[in-house]
């Protein structure tokens, strides 16, 4: 793709430059308004900049040292791995796009026409709401492959190009159910996110799955249905409950559980836009080498919301999220969004009431799936 900016008096003048220069085949990826010469601020011309590209299809050269790096993901059997890479001179237009399509999504201005795959790919990923600024990374990623491969791929091929792209961001960070490295299991989060329910799950799948002794604790004295609603759950899978009001109650059950492999521990969900009960939940629980945090989102929140929530418990050393309610929405661009930007791993994802199931373990395939389930080549 070979990228150029023109700048001249009218459009109609403009349009005559890039006709002449790029053919009738150009695309206008931009347009505005500037203003040229002058003095001191007077007198100025207003003039139109035009950003204009012409689709070619460029020249490729075999490898003959190193083949270029992949990421470690099968691909579609249909799909035939070539060793070649981009030219030097294609190298530089695409350095030269992405640098374009920032100008273009800070200053809000213009319309990026893609190759219709691509573009199908940019159109879902808005409508799960995954940020601009993955959004152009991908982009300019996709981009770059659909030419080095000499504008020849299918849907499904660019689909599963972006699954490895979104796959590969994430590879560096935890996820998966418990590791079992620490004693302590404390769970956090905002009221009506699922807390106790997701804690009862865990508590069942580290008995069943794993053979761990297990017990609770809750510190949520708030609600008296929620004290009971784990008193249930505790009497079903015959583990003990202890429930404290304060940090002198934490460590006596601390003690009386000494022999345990692990302590699942319920907090209450309160109003944690106020920073106030995060203060308050570290004069009950001691947040010391042997606790693991998770913090647990609902999926029909907001992402603005989660993204506060997390701030405020951002003092605590937060391990992983936990996301829930995954069966009651159908976008899940909030929830890449959370893990990209703070660099935190999920542990599970629940999408029911019912314990021991409704939940499965974490994984950037499972995530990367959800978002695109209902795209079809």
């Amino acid at each position: 793709m070979k990228v150029k900016k023109y700048v001249a008096a009218t459009m109609p003048e403009a349009m005559k430059l890039i006709r002449a220069e790029l053919g009738n085949d150009a695309v206008i990826l931009n347009s505005k308004v500037v203003y040229t010469g002058g003095f001191l601020g007077f007198f100025r011309k207003k003039k139109i900049e035009v950003i204009a590209a012409m689709d070619q299809v460029a020249k490729m050269e075999p490898v003959v040292k190193e083949k270029p790096k992949k990421i470690p993901v099968s691909s579609p059997k249909n799909v035939v791995e070539k060793d070649i890479k981009p030219s030097e001179e294609v190298l530089k237009e695409l350095s030269e796009l992405k640098q374009m399509l920032g100008s273009i999504s800070s200053s809000g201005q213009g319309r990026i026409s893609y190759p219709a795959p691509i573009q199908t790919v940019n159109t879902h990923l808005i409508k799960q709401g995954i940020e601009a600024t993955i959004r152009e990374d991908l982009l300019v990623a996709l981009l770059e492959r659909w030419y080095s491969r000499g504008s020849q791929a299918s849907q499904n091929e660019v689909l599963e190009w972006c699954k490895e792209l979104m796959k590969a961001r994430l590879s560096d960070l935890p996820f998966g159910e418990l590791s079992f490295s620490k004693k302590y299991v404390d769970v956090v989060g905002p009221t009506g996110v699922g807390k106790t329910t997701t804690l009862a799950k865990i508590a069942a799948d580290c008995m069943l799955k794993f053979n761990k002794k297990v017990a609770l604790i809750t510190t949520d004295t708030y609600r008296i249905a929620a004290i009971e609603q784990l008193k249930t759950y505790a009497k079903i899978l015959s583990i003990p409950l202890e429930v404290c009001y304060n940090l002198e109650d934490f460590e006596k059950a601390c003690e009386a559980y000494k022999d345990y492999d692990v302590v699942l521990i319920d907090t209450a969900g309160r109003n944690f836009r106020n920073s106030y009960y995060v203060e308050e939940l570290k004069q009950i629980i001691d947040y010391g080498n042997e606790m693991e945090t998770f913090l647990v989102l609902s999926l029909t929140s907001k992402q603005s919301d989660m993204e506060e929530i997390y701030q405020q418990f951002s003092s605590i050393d937060i391990k992983q999220f936990i996301f829930t309610k995954i069966d009651e929405t159908a976008t899940y661009g909030s929830m890449y969004n959370l893990i990209d930007k703070y660099r935190i791993g999920a542990a599970y994802l629940t999408n029911g009431q019912n314990v021991p199931d409704d939940r499965v373990s974490a994984s950037t395939e499972i995530i990367t799936n959800l978002i695109f389930e209902d795209v079809r080549p």
